[in-house]
This record gives C-alpha cells, structure tokens and sequence, in this order.
C-alpha cells in the first residue's frame, strides 16, 4: 500500500497492510543534540525508521496582511474583512498549478488545514490579548459571532476554491483551547460561538468529498469533545495533553467508532527510560490497534530533552507492537 492508501484505510476502520507510521517533527535543536549523543551527521531518519510521508498544502489562511492586536472593535472586524479575500493570489504559493498537477498522482497524504481556532482567529498571542477578548464574549457577543461567521465563510470558500482542483486526505482544524485542568471556554459558550461558525467549512468539505475531519488540540480539552463530535469531526488529535483527562483509551470508550484518533502516546514517557516507554505503549497501541481508526504516535513535537536512544527504542517498539496485529 501507499502511505495515502494506507492513511484512507485505517480512517475507514478498515484493513491496511500495516499502520501508518507518522514522523513527529524533529526540529533542528533536537538533531544537534542527537548528533551529540551518536546521530550520525548525514543520517536519515527515514531510512532508519519505516515513515509515511505526510504534506499539508502550504495554504495562507491568515489575514493578509496580518492583523495587529486583538481583535475587539466594529473597525477591526470591518478590517478583518477586507482581508480575508479567500480569492487573494497570496493564499496559493506562485507555483500552485505545479503542485496541483503533482498531487494529482501523488502516493502520500495531503492534509489542508482551513482553521487556527478560536483564539488565534481572535488576535490572541498572550495575556495582554486575552482578557480583552474573554471580556468581550460577554460585553458584545455579536461583535464576536460576526467575526467568527466571517472566518467560517472565508473557509467555506476557500476549501471550495482549493478542493475543486485537488482531492485532500484531510481537512484540519487547529484549535489551542485546553488549559492545564479543562478548556478555556466552556462547553456552552464554545459550542455557541466557535462551532456554530465552522458548520459552513465543514459543510464545504464534506461536499467536495473529505472523508477524514481532523480537530487538532491541546492539554485539556475533555469537556468539549462531544459537542465537536456531534459538530461533525470524526478525528482526535490531542498534542501535549493533560494523560488524565486525554487519555485515549478512556476516549474510545467513550465515543467507540465515532472517533478516529491520531496519538495518544505520552511524549513525556520518552523522558523516563525503556520500561516507562514499553509500559506505557502496550497499555494503548494495541488495544486501540485491535479497535481499528488510529495511527500510533508520541502526542506532540519530540523536545531535545529526549535522549537519542529513547527515541530510537520508541520507534523500534511502535514497529514491534504493530506489527502483532494483522
């Protein structure tokens, strides 16, 4: 099977050749601290490790040009709108018809992400920017719907510009919602504001034929997770999450076949040696494995933190365990 074939079947809970192995994102840091500890200079992880070549299309769904500051006015949102352009010759990179006539053939997958979520749609970068914004849920909830349902239709429109040329594996939505011990909104004040605006995007996609709908998020975002399914995601991918409140097992108990996940291994476990590292992986991939809809994977982006040998033992043991199930 190719890596897209692959991909399409674990998604469809049906019958791959093997699961999809995803590389995590290895920053630069990561590698000079690995070559200190033995990684060869010309190494190539991927000839080392089986991995399934992943590409998400490199689509600007920012304001153009960038908006400054939170955005907490009728002036910012009238701004706001004559910047998000889903037609601007800016959201393509230059050699887009190139790219289209490539991944027309392609063997690997092809994510489109079509949403940053909430906060960052709102010009959130900290805490100076947030209380503004939290502040203004309360005191013009109208202001925010409108702004949010602008975001919703340029999405809408820009997936059906992008889609009528190119067929994508996924569509993704980045949500950075979950603090430490629960989401930063409530179940009630997200499902009515946030994704009430994603129904036109979502409706968009699912036209064009995306089967796999991929919501992206972080720490603690439990409490919502019913809603987002009943909104029509069908994929988990939680990063760096809180293990008690994220755990996938309890997860999938949860929602059953509802929802596809992608993760679910403590990137923190990588820190404690092989036998955290071996306990912890037979407690979740094979269970979920047997379940089907899930591609094993450390939750979140490996930190220089992580020894070389830890990680070399991670991905020699995610091969290990899928291996067993057929």
């Amino acid at each position: 099977m190719t890596s897209r074939e692959r991909f399409r079947e674990t998604m469809r809970y049906g019958t791959p050749d093997r699961v999809p192995y995803f590389e995590e994102g290895l920053r630069d840091d990561v590698l000079a601290q690995w070559h200190e500890q033995g990684l060869p200079e010309d190494a190539d992880l991927a000839a080392m490790f089986h991995t399934d070549r992943r590409e998400r299309m490199p689509v600007n769904i920012e304001p153009v040009p960038p908006m400054e500051g939170p955005l907490t006015t009728r002036a910012d949102f009238e701004e706001l709108r004559r910047r998000l352009d889903p037609d601007d010759p800016k959201r393509l990179p230059d050699d887009w018809l190139t790219r289209v006539a490539a991944w027309r053939s392609r063997d690997h997958v092809l994510e489109l992400q079509l949403h940053r979520g909430f906060f960052l749609s709102m010009g959130v970068r900290g805490w100076q920017t947030f209380e503004p914004v939290v502040y203004l849920l309360h005191d013009d909830p109208r202001l925010v719907h409108d702004i949010l349902n602008l975001y919703g239709d340029f999405g809408a429109r820009l997936a059906e510009r992008i889609l009528r040329e190119v067929e994508v594996d996924c569509a993704i939505f980045s949500e950075p919602i979950g603090g430490n011990d629960r989401p930063l909104l409530s179940s009630e004040t997200y499902g009515r504001f946030v994704l009430s605006s994603y129904r036109p995007i979502l409706d968009a996609v699912r036209r064009r034929g995306v089967e796999t709908l991929v919501y992206v998020t972080y720490a603690n975002a439990r409490p919502l997770l019913p809603s987002v399914v009943r909104a029509g995601f069908d994929c988990l991918w939680a990063c760096e999450v809180n293990v008690e409140a994220m755990d996938y097992l309890a997860l999938r108990r949860r929602f059953g076949r509802d929802l596809r996940l992608i993760g679910g291994i403590d990137l923190d476990t990588l820190l404690q040696g092989k036998e955290a590292i071996r306990r912890e992986m037979e407690r979740i991939v094979p269970p979920l494995l047997a379940q089907g809809g899930y591609v094993p994977l450390a939750d979140g982006r490996v930190r220089a933190n992580v020894p070389f040998e830890n990680y070399c033992y991670y991905r020699e043991l995610l091969e290990e365990l899928t291996s067993r199930v057929k």
